[in-house]
């Protein structure tokens, strides 16, 4: 069976799904590999690498899309936006497709798709069960997003993050609140920690106290009543206006005293929650900086312009668009094991066996034999009519 990798071709993505060491990991199963061309060449690993880890280099994607039996890429269907087309007209039926699909905020893809008579799978619904962490693929690029948030802000901010003792007077350390302590909120805490800052977090979920309390941090208590903030799939999901607005009160002290403010709350499939409002960001100190993770979504912060950075009475606000994809290198290395893994998991004896009756299998399939067959997705497309 070939696997392809034809790489991307949406603007500014610049990871790859498969990398030279993943290569040796899919051959052992007994999968042939073919790889387009400069499809890793973006992300730091030029094509002689996956020559010698041994996989084919075919001339162009068309190529890759002609003979592969599977294609992994790292944005398929809706995620891959216009280039979409470009990949639907170069699929073949039958083909299986495997990727970042955001099949929940774009499901008319998913219509082509099975019109086409293509297998399809979204990486980005793996369930969060014990057995399925290192399929994770939203876990191991918000790491990264945690990450290069917090020196993105560093960068930006007037102030330096450690506290200093000089001749010329003590520098006190600056102060960061991060909202949300999810996997990218954990990460944003621990690297803003270890570059001296003070930092505090919120999260809507109690049980975050104790991860953020372990990492250093003071976990903000905010008094507001609430249902679960996770759905069975242990996924986010979203909260009712009133949550939003009583929880905007009572954050406005900590955001204004803070120098920098980090979001990170995002729902699968929905636009992300406005957390902290303009008249938050207007009094704040000038100099001051908002790093919006969710800004792909729409942003938590009500001033965020995506891709963007504005500045609101001297505060600076930054609406960051892929992330992980700045740091290509190693978020194509964490990918290419995540995807690496749920293919192997249906994979037997070098040939797919797609088992609907695998909770993995089941809450990532969305086309098979020309229908759709995720659940969500066709709820989803009835209530558009």
């Amino acid at each position: 069976m070939l696997i392809g990798i034809p790489g991307e071709t949406y603007p500014g993505e610049n990871r790859a799904a498969i990398v030279p060491t993943t290569v040796a990991l899919l051959k052992k199963a007994k999968l042939e590999i073919a790889v387009a061309s400069g499809a890793g060449t973006s992300a730091g690993f030029g094509d002689q690498a996956y020559v010698a880890a041994g996989a084919s280099v075919f001339s162009d994607r068309a190529e890759v899309f002609a003979k592969a039996d599977v294609i992994l890429q790292v944005r398929s269907l809706g995620a891959a936006g216009e280039s979409w087309q470009q990949d639907l007209n170069l699929s073949k039926p039958g083909q299986v497709i495997i990727g970042v699909a955001e099949a929940l905020s774009s499901p008319e893809a998913c219509k082509e798709a099975a019109a086409r008579g293509l297998v399809t799978f979204a990486l980005d619904l793996v369930p969060r069960i014990t057995r399925a962490q290192a399929m994770d693929v939203l876990s191991s690029q918000a790491n990264l997003a945690g990450y290069k948030s917090v020196i993105m802000a560093a960068d930006t901010l007037k102030k330096i993050f450690p506290m200093m003792m000089t001749a010329a007077g003590t520098i006190t350390p600056a102060r960061v609140f991060i909202v949300g302590a999810g996997v990218a909120g954990l990460q944003a805490i621990a690297t803003a920690r270890r570059l001296g800052a003070v930092v505090s977090a919120y999260d809507v979920r109690p049980a975050a106290k104790e991860q953020v309390e372990s990492l250093g941090a003071r976990f903000v208590q905010l008094e507001v009543a609430t249902e679960s903030a996770q759905d069975a799939g242990g996924y986010a999901k979203a909260l009712g206006p009133e949550f939003y607005k009583k929880q905007a009160e009572l954050m406005a002290g900590v955001v204004a005293e803070s120098d920098v403010v980090i979001t990170t709350a995002a729902v699968p499939g929905q636009k992300a929650p406005i957390l902290i409002t303009r008249e938050m960001v207007e009094h704040m100190a000038p100099g001051s900086v908002v790093v919006d993770i969710a800004a792909e979504r729409g942003g938590n912060c009500e001033a965020t312009v995506p891709g963007q950075t504005v500045e609101v009475n001297g505060v600076k606000v930054i609406g960051p668009l892929n992330i992980p994809s700045s740091l290509a290198f190693h978020a194509s290395q964490l990918y290419a094991k995540n995807i690496a893994t749920f293919l192997l998991n249906i994979v037997k004896d070098g040939e797919l066996n797609i088992d609907t009756t695998d909770e993995i299998v089941a809450g990532t399939l969305l086309t098979q034999e020309g229908k759709i067959v995720h659940t969500r997705v066709n709820d989803l497309l009835q209530a558009q009519g």
